[in-house]
C-alpha cells in the first residue's frame, strides 16, 4: 500500500462509548457522565475498557486483509503503531501482559500464522522503543488458547455470537495470569463478544483486570454503510 493511501487511514472520530468504544450519536450522551452505549448501560462487561484505532472500512480494512489473508506480514508493524496511538489514553499500569486472541489450531495451520500474534509482537517492539521502555511488559502467546473451533461470526446476531464463542477459550497456565493486568490484542472488534469471552476466562483464571486493543472497529455506522453499498445496484 502506497504512502498516500496509508495517510488516508484516520482514527475514529466523534463520541465513543467510554467502555466498549462503540461510536455514539450525540442523542445517546446524557449529561456530563462518561458516554456509554446502550449495552454498556445495561450490562457490566468483563473487560475494563476497549479501544480501536479506526473504523473497519476503506484502506484500514484493506491493510488488515493484506496481513490476514495475503500474508503481507510487513503490515503488522504499521498496524501495531496504530494500536500504540489508541492505547495512549488508557490508564494502563507500568506492568502488564500482552495476550493476542488465539486462533483455532486448524485455522492457524491453514493461514500459517496468527495475525493478532504478529501485531502483538510488533506492539512489544514499539513499546520498547518508546517512553515505556522501562516498563515491565511481557508477551504471552500460550496461556490463553482456543479449545474448539467456532463458526464464522459474520451475519450472526449478538445473541448468536455469544453462544458461538461460549466455552471456546480457556487458560492453560493460570499462574501466568494471576494478579496480572492483561492487554488483549486483536485485529478487528465487531460486537465485542470474542473479546468479552476471552476477558471472562482470563478473569476467572485470576487476572486482575483486562483491557482490549484492536486495530479496527466495525462500528454500526461502518456496518450500515457497507450494507448500503452491498445493496446498491
Amino acid at each position: 500500500m502506497c504512502q498516500p493511501c496509508l495517510e488516508q487511514i484516520t482514527p475514529l472520530a466523534g463520541i465513543l462509548c467510554s467502555i466498549c468504544g462503540e461510536k455514539l450519536s450525540s442523542g445517546h450522551v446524557a449529561g456530563d457522565a462518561p458516554p456509554l452505549c446502550g449495552i454498556c448501560r445495561r450490562a457490566t462487561l468483563p473487560f475494563r475498557r476497549a479501544v480501536s484505532y479506526g473504523g473497519y472500512a476503506g484502506n484500514l480494512r484493506e491493510l488488515v486483509h493484506l496481513l490476514k489473508y495475503h500474508q503481507v506480514k510487513s503490515a503488522a508493524g504499521f498496524l501495531a503503531r496504530l494500536i500504540v496511538q489508541s492505547i495512549a489514553a488508557m490508564e494502563l499500569p507500568g506492568s502488564f501482559v500482552v495476550i493476542p486472541v488465539p486462533l483455532w489450531k486448524g485455522k492457524r495451520r491453514t493461514r500459517g500464522f496468527n495475525q493478532a500474534e504478529a501485531i502483538s509482537r510488533e506492539l512489544l517492539k514499539n513499546f520498547h522503543l518508546s517512553r515505556r521502555a522501562a516498563a515491565s511488559i511481557q508477551l504471552d502467546t500460550t496461556s490463553l488458547f482456543r479449545r474448539r473451533e467456532t463458526a464464522s461470526q459474520t451475519g450472526l446476531t449478538r445473541h448468536q455470537r455469544r453462544a458461538n464463542v461460549r466455552g471456546a477459550f480457556a487458560v492453560r497456565r493460570p499462574q501466568a495470569v494471576q494478579g496480572q493486568t492483561i492487554l488483549l490484542v486483536d485485529d478487528v472488534m465487531t460486537t465485542g463478544t470474542t473479546a468479552a469471552e476471552c476477558a471472562r476466562v482470563l478473569l476467572r483464571a485470576g487476572a486482575k483486570e483486562v483491557f482490549v486493543a484492536t486495530v479496527a472497529r466495525a462500528t454500526k455506522e461502518v456496518e450500515s454503510g457497507q450494507a448500503f453499498s452491498a445493496a446498491a445496484p
